[in-house]
């Protein structure tokens, strides 16, 4: 499919036209967990890498890959790895390049399952993490080492919703052979981070792609963009031999291939021995998100402006967190790297603090009480007791959280609709 299609259409038929043996237009769910041989030396070239193809599910699946195809596309990569869920996507998406005594720099501004994930199990497994403000991009380089071999940001960070200064972070990060991994989760066809300079983008497919609330999944999409072997020494664990494979070097082994180098590793490597396979079947149930994540994302961001605007006007509400209540550098990046939309997620805060929080996400009736963001339904979640609970008050305050904060995902539902509930609830909180 030409990369010169709209993202429109590229989610509908990137990667897949029909099935050459029956027709079937809709993507076949290929629910097996092997693949027949054509014969000793077909599987022999297969396990040697010599020739790509099927060998085992968890490495690789026909309906998988028509995923990966599209996500790819959509993004502007070479390739894409989808695995079992978007913390999978995330911690694949480091090991890759970090082993034990790397580090990686990353934005405070995160997902509060991602920094603990940081913050603690990769800590166990040796790989430090260093935490920096975004605010300002030079934190980043004053941040790194010679053993330094990543920078990992979102896009626009749940719940902080200050986009990320991806450009300047990028270059910075181009200077010392440090590639820019992008969790580009809350922004999908409003933000291209490859196009700005990131090497890797991850997903959790769970969310706006997806779209449903039926299945769990994440994928990595690889830039092909990042010139893993100009500094070698920078990133050794694509660059030095890999016993795993007879001593194979990725970035010479993979060069008839094309600019793969990262994303076969990490599937190869990653996937094979850790397993942290999608399912067929949700793989097959995220395609059909990803053929109308375009509508769904118009509707997500008219329907969040239109809260952020309300909830502005109302008493008792103290602050609305959304880009269009931004101002200065925030409102810049935001205007800079979102295109048709500011996404689906709206915070606010309360007169009445935690207790007025509380009354409010109980009182609702529209909105659902989950821990998940970017479903067609509109949810509600006090972070500070959930999402962001593991970690402490400073840690919370430095991705956003506040006691008192309010993280809403908007919907698809008539706006009319949205909004009273939100006017009922507010009512009742106080």
């Amino acid at each position: 499919m030409s990369q010169t299609m709209r993202p429109e259409t590229l989610a509908v038929h990137a990667g897949w036209r029909a099935d050459p043996t029956t027709g079937s237009v809709a993507v076949p769910i290929h629910q097996t967990t092997s693949y027949q041989f054509r014969d000793a030396d077909h599987a022999s070239a297969m396990f040697a890498l010599q020739e790509l193809g099927n060998i085992y599910t968890r490495i690789m699946n026909p309906t998988t890959d028509v995923l990966e195809k599209r996500v790819a596309a959509l993004e502007g990569g070479v390739g894409a790895l989808a695995v079992a869920s978007g913390q999978a996507a995330s911690a694949f998406a480091v090991q890759n390049l970090a082993r034990a005594g790397d580090n990686v720099v990353s934005s405070t501004a995160l997902y509060g399952g991602t920094w603990n994930l940081f913050a603690n199990t990769l800590k166990d497994l040796g790989i430090e993490v260093r935490f920096v403000d975004p605010e300002d991009p030079e934190n980043f380089r004053r941040a790194t080492d010679e053993r330094t071999r990543a920078y990992y940001a979102e896009t626009l960070p749940n719940p902080k919703l200050e986009v990320f200064p991806i450009a300047e972070v990028a270059a910075i990060g181009r200077e010392f052979g440090v590639p820019l991994i992008m969790d580009n989760t809350a922004a999908p066809l409003l933000c291209r981070p490859i196009d700005h300079g990131a090497a890797i983008v991850v997903y959790s497919a769970t969310k706006y792609l997806g779209g449903h609330g039926t299945s769990i999944g994440g994928v990595i999409v690889d830039s092909g963009n990042f010139d893993w072997a100009a500094k070698p020494e920078r990133q050794p664990l694509l660059n030095t031999p890999d016993p795993s494979y007879h001593g194979a070097v990725w970035t010479e082994a993979v060069k008839p291939l094309g600019p793969i180098a990262y994303i076969l590793r990490a599937r190869v490597i990653l996937l094979r021995d850790l397993g942290a396979a999608l399912s067929p079947f949700n793989a097959f149930q995220l395609i059909q998100g990803v053929e109308t994540v375009a509508l769904r994302i118009e509707r997500h961001c008219a329907n969040a402006q239109r809260v952020a605007e309300f909830l502005a006007g109302r008493k008792g509400v103290t602050r609305v967190i959304h880009p269009s209540q931004q101002s200065g550098a925030p409102r810049t990046r935001a205007d800079r790297y979102l295109k048709g939309g500011y996404g689906g997620l709206v915070g606010f805060e309360l007169e009445g603090g935690v207790e007025a929080g509380r009354r409010f996400i109980d009182a609702l009736q529209l909105f659902y009480h989950v821990a998940n963001i970017g479903d067609a339904r509109s949810l509600a979640i006090h972070p500070a007791s959930t999402t962001h609970s593991q970690l402490n008050e400073a840690e919370q305050r430095a991705t956003g959280v506040s006691p008192g904060y309010v993280r809403l995902s908007i919907g698809i539902e008539h706006i009319d609709d949205i909004l009273a509930d939100l006017d009922q609830a507010l009512t009742a909180a106080g």
